[in-house]
């Protein structure tokens, strides 16, 4: 299909204006793509391949080296140097095209939509020290509730739910919660464990959203604690959050808000490491002295945590903390990888924003 041609280089073109369009008019891309087009496409896959046991990654990989042979194969039947040097040029140009186009229509094109925080009227600043302060006290608080409905022993939680099942419940958690957040989830995504085991922390990777298929992966040695926030992240990419640290900050409010303790616990957690590293940079004296304050059975979760980050370690997390921040700022994500780190202003401002409520 489309052989001797550009088919796929000007489609990825035109994808490319359409995107530097859309950044132009967030609420038009709002209405037309994040709205309308994109709930489509969310569905169509789920109604689809990710009906499909095994992580549907694996069907575009098995494509990726059809095609491969396909180029080969052409390639061989080409007479002459010149030829050959044609046809590589334009099947690399046109694969790449190909990527682009798809990229931004099956998903890309959410980055140009109003910022979540804008949609829900949050203001996010930076905290001050005593603002700090007083939401490391709270989550702190919060904690050490929910552990003591857990368990009462002040070992390392290690065990949890089934990945099954808890897969099924996050997702139903987001559904309950969609009065909560005032945006049009729809669709029944997937989150599948991603094998063979610790391929994707050896990336640098936690968790991942693949928008060639729709579905997105966690890797399944992550720690038992880390799975219930992770997946709720993830799940936010499918249904549509392109930005980094509005997906932190929706997979917290899932957490924080479901009737699973476990799931609550799991958020909560994420919400107060984040917390913590803000006020590393703030002040250190009175990190070390808050450190100390900290329940044991919370401590042990946090280090058995840390503990198994590091029994697999990242080939390169320097270049994977590179490349990812080089992509988000191509999508239009200023701050690259500390968008991340925006869960603890996004927190502050829905907590004040419930309290003024």
């Amino acid at each position: 299909m489309f052989k001797n041609s550009w088919t796929w280089t000007i489609l990825g073109i035109i994808a490319l204006f359409v995107r530097i369009v859309a950044s132009k008019f967030p609420e038009r891309t709002e209405i037309i793509y994040s709205r309308s087009i994109f709930p489509v496409i969310r569905n169509l896959f789920d109604i689809s391949i990710s009906r499909l046991p095994f992580p549907t990654f694996y069907l575009f990989l098995t494509a990726v080296f059809l095609f491969l042979g396909v180029f080969v194969y052409r390639f061989r039947k080409r007479i002459g140097r010149k030829k050959k040097f044609q046809y590589s040029i334009r099947s690399l140009i046109n694969f790449i095209g190909m990527i682009v186009f798809f990229f931004l229509v099956f998903w890309g094109f959410n980055y140009q939509r109003i910022p979540i925080s804008q949609q829900l009227a949050l203001q996010p600043r930076n905290l001050n020290q005593e603002e700090l302060l007083q939401e490391i006290w709270l989550t702190k608080s919060i904690l050490s509730q929910l552990r003591l409905t857990i368990t009462q022993d002040t070992s390392a939680i290690e065990e949890v739910i089934p990945y099954p099942e808890l897969e099924d419940m996050v997702r139903g958690e987001i559904k309950a919660n969609l009065s909560l957040l005032g945006l049009n989830f729809t669709g029944h995504p997937r989150t599948k464990e991603f094998y063979p085991p610790g391929f994707l922390r050896k990336l640098g990777i936690l968790g991942i959203y693949f928008p060639f298929t729709g579905e997105s992966y966690i890797d399944p040695t992550l720690h038992p604690l880390e799975k219930p926030f992770t997946i709720a992240h993830e799940m936010a990419h499918s249904y549509g959050i392109a930005n980094e640290g509005e997906a932190n900050f929706i997979g917290w409010v899932i957490c924080a808000n479901s009737e699973n303790v476990l799931l609550q616990y799991s958020g909560q957690l994420r919400l107060f490491r984040y917390q913590l590293n803000d006020l590393y940079w703030i002040n250190r004296e009175f990190y070390h002295h808050l450190l100390a304050t900290i329940d044991t059975g919370i401590k042990n979760d946090m280090a058995s945590i840390i503990k198994n980050r590091q029994e697999i370690k990242p080939i390169s997390l320097e270049l994977s903390r590179m490349s990812n921040d080089l992509f988000l700022k191509t999508q239009g994500v200023e701050a690259g990888v500390k968008s991340y780190a925006q869960l603890t202003r996004l927190a502050y401002a829905w907590r004040n924003r419930l309290k003024d409520e």
